[in-house]
């Protein structure tokens, strides 16, 4: 199966300019040094790697990169425990049965003059071949971007959650652009794929894998190239607000969350606030709508505490916008039970409450109604263990042997 790879043929882009404007035609908006990127990866047959944060448009630069080239997009999505089989290629063994079954008369013809067990086995070793071949192995994205007939993109998505092994599987993949199979032999790339490998920097990678790619890492974009990718989008949200819409998820970003707002996620609020008609932003209406951005309840009561700062330095925060109530730790002092009347444990100051008068109050008499102890003179009451019933456990306890 080892084949010569066919030449690269006529480069998809003249100059990095040109990379730049047929991206941006796809509506992808490239900076210098992505474009360039791009540009030597098509030149010089080479690997992408793409680490940042989430959302920066990592994973959208293969489609994109895919639908600028004409080629098929193949996609390779990485996670924790993910085996090599899933990857590269796998067995039908389920194919491989049924013609064993079909071919089981044919199979009984090859032996039956076998003068021993020993020979027998030897004449059915020799088909092995016949079963470990191109038509029963089942192609997995890896395989499959190096047989394809025609070139394609390989997208090898968020590499850094898979485990180091399939890491190491794929340096023969980025270095030689061909996959060793041990039953089959050495399969070459028919047609050189570019290859996009993401990473959300969850753990570092090799240094072995980085050293075969070209590496580039992506951040948020200025402010001035977010509004014009909004701009692009035609989310239908006038200029001037989607102009500060930019700013107010810039000042999000600057928040402690534990995920920031995506691009992608500053579209789609630009778009939620269009088709509600919004023609100012405000706390009210950004905080009704945050959920679009924000994706984590702890995320959500920080930032809506934040929002009217963030769009008036200094505004003052509604009490119905700092989360109260859903157990985020707010210390109230209230003094008075609803249903004894009796006053409940005060609060000290700064929110903690006083222990000592909780275990008090629950400590008072006469705090339950008779309900809850039963009727009188019932079954309900309280029950009382017999005098001696604990030595008499006990002693059947110690009565008993512990296992050897």
């Amino acid at each position: 199966m080892t084949e010569t790879p066919a030449p690269t043929g006529a480069f998809p882009f003249a100059d990095v300019d040109e990379a730049r404007t047929r991206f941006a035609d796809a509506g992808y908006l490239t900076d210098d040094r992505l474009a360039t990127t791009v540009y030597l990866q098509s030149r010089l047959d080479k690997p992408v790697l793409l680490e940042g944060p989430a959302g920066v448009g990592k994973t959208q630069l293969a489609a994109s990169l895919a639908e600028v080239t004409g080629r098929r997009l193949l996609r390779l999505q990485c996670y924790e425990g993910q085996d090599e089989s899933k990857a590269l290629y796998e067995w039908d063994y389920g194919k491989q049965l049924l013609y064993t079954q079909i071919l089981r008369e044919k199979i009984g013809q090859l032996i039956e003059d076998a003068p021993d067990l020993h020979e027998a086995v030897e004449r059915i070793a020799k088909q092995d071949s016949v079963f470990f071949s191109d038509r029963f192995l089942a192609p997995r994205p890896l395989l499959e971007a190096i047989s394809s007939d025609e070139p394609v993109v390989l997208l090898i998505d968020e590499v850094d959650r898979a485990d180091e092994a399939l890491e190491a599987v794929l340096l023969e993949l980025l270095s030689e652009f061909q996959i060793s199979i041990p039953e089959v032999g050495t399969v070459v790339a028919r047609h050189l794929p570019y290859v996009v490998l993401t990473s959300n920097n969850t753990r570092d990678l090799s240094a072995a894998l980085k050293r075969r790619c070209l590496h580039l890492f992506l951040e948020y974009p200025s402010a001035e190239r977010e509004l014009e990718i909004l701009r692009s989008k035609d989310t239908g949200l006038p200029d001037a607000l989607a102009a500060r819409l930019v700013e107010v998820v810039r000042d999000l970003r600057e928040l402690e969350l534990r995920k920031a707002p995506s691009i992608s996620e500053t579209i789609d609020w630009a778009r939620t606030l269009a088709v509600l008609g919004v023609k100012e932003l405000n706390a009210e209406v950004l905080s009704a709508t945050l959920n679009v951005v924000v994706k984590y309840e702890r995320d959500l009561t920080k930032a809506a505490a934040a929002l009217p700062r963030i769009l008036d330095p200094n505004a003052e925060v509604p009490d119905h916008l700092h989360g109260h109530g859903h157990g985020h730790g707010h210390g109230h002092g209230h003094t008075h039970s609803a249903e004894s009347g009796r006053p409940s444990a005060p609060s000290s100051d700064d929110g903690d409450v006083d222990g000592r008068e909780v275990r008090r109050n629950k400590d008072e008499p006469g705090r339950h109604d008779k309900a809850y102890y039963g009727k009188e003179g019932g079954s309900g009451g309280p029950k009382r263990v017999p005098s001696g019933q604990g030595k008499k456990s006990f002693a059947a306890g110690r009565a008993r042997k512990r296992p050897v």
